[in-house]
């Protein structure tokens, strides 16, 4: 029961929604959304990211990051895990199946692999929870700004630089000056502006939900153009759905059993599970824009983070009910011990 009540509210989440309506317009108007069309994508989406990331520097609390620096083994565990223990399953998966699946699918699930971690999902399970907020807070920021230099970069390593792949100085730039200075520029306006917007953050977070749709549609308009969604079957979907819940299921068993190797706190356990599993689409959707470009198959590259993200939030939305529920239940078992005893 406790499954099927997440799974609704996954199911009327309107920004999950929205991905299937957006590319379901791409569908039926390609050529609206697509590069040099009518709705001058490259454009709007330029000035969408650069407002999201504004926005994002400016709600930024960096008291609440100060209050996460001290325990160094949680983040080296989660920054570990997001930068490295990924693309090393990826290289496993790539050994064991990159032939038999198609060439932009495993670069799709190297991209999902070389993202940051998210901010508001990671910091809301992990509160829910009862967890270490404070360090969930710090981890998944360091962990986006880390992933402006460290996801392309990693992109690079498999696709190459150059003619033919990633020109990664250009790219680096453009992140630089997309990403990484509105965020700059928010943290220096928050002191003016921070509570201001922190009045009206519900509605920020619908202008970043917003943009992110516009880069999804953008996206698979470009595809559709291309006819490359025409020459895919249903089974590269499939595909996509498999690989992203074996991947998920495999992260989740790997990063609860070293937070409890390395003998963490229940709440530092459910900070770093909850930070270390996750993979960001609000950072995935405009850096693969600006990595990518105009690329004919950027669908099909956002499509195993595209189903990494309802998964990865209906499976840790369950997990943290789960940790809610064992954390009230050990006080009521602490106070009968002490009550048997007198």
């Amino acid at each position: 029961m406790q499954a099927l009540k997440h799974l609704k509210r996954v199911v009327t989440d309107w920004f999950l929604c929205g991905m299937f309506l957006a590319t379901f317009l791409a569908w039926l108007f390609p050529h609206f959304g697509s590069s040099g069309g009518a709705m001058h994508a490259e454009y709007v989406i330029n000035i969408g990211v650069f407002l999201v990331f504004f926005l994002h520097g400016i709600n930024l609390s960096s008291e609440q990051i100060r209050h996460g620096l001290k325990n160094w083994r949680l983040h080296a565990m989660v920054q570990s895990f997001t930068f490295i223990a990924f693309p090393l399953l990826w290289l496993l998966g790539d050994k064991l199946l990159g032939s038999h699946l198609p060439a932009l699918l495993m670069l799709g699930f190297l991209y999902l692999c070389a993202l940051p971690s998210t901010i508001s999902s990671s910091v809301a399970l992990t509160g829910s929870a009862g967890g270490n907020v404070p360090a969930a807070i710090l981890n998944a920021s360091l962990s986006s700004v880390l992933g402006i230099f460290i996801t392309p970069w990693l992109v690079s390593l498999v696709v190459g630089t150059g003619a033919g792949g990633i020109d990664l100085g250009s790219t680096l730039l453009d992140l630089c000056a997309m990403l990484l200075l509105p965020l700059l520029l928010g943290q220096l306006m928050r002191p003016l502006l921070g509570k201001f917007f922190a009045r009206y953050k519900r509605y920020t977070s619908i202008v970043d939900k917003l943009v992110i749709l516009l880069l999804v549609y953008a996206a698979f308009c470009n595809s559709m153009v291309s006819g490359m969604w025409q020459q895919q079957g249903t089974s590269v979907i499939l595909s996509a759905f498999i690989g992203s819940a074996l991947l998920l299921a495999l992260v989740l068993w790997l990063t609860t059993r070293s937070a409890r190797a390395l003998k963490f706190s229940p709440a530092d356990e459910i900070a770093a599970v909850f930070c270390a599993s996750k993979k960001s689409l609000a950072a995935g959707a405009p850096m693969a824009a600006l990595i990518f470009g105009a690329h004919p198959g950027l669908g099909l590259i956002l499509l195993p983070i595209m189903i990494y993200h309802p998964l990865q939030l209906i499976v840790c939305s369950i997990m943290a009910e789960n940790y809610a529920n064992r954390t009230r239940r050990e006080p009521q078992a602490l106070g009968k011990a002490a009550v048997s005893a007198r």
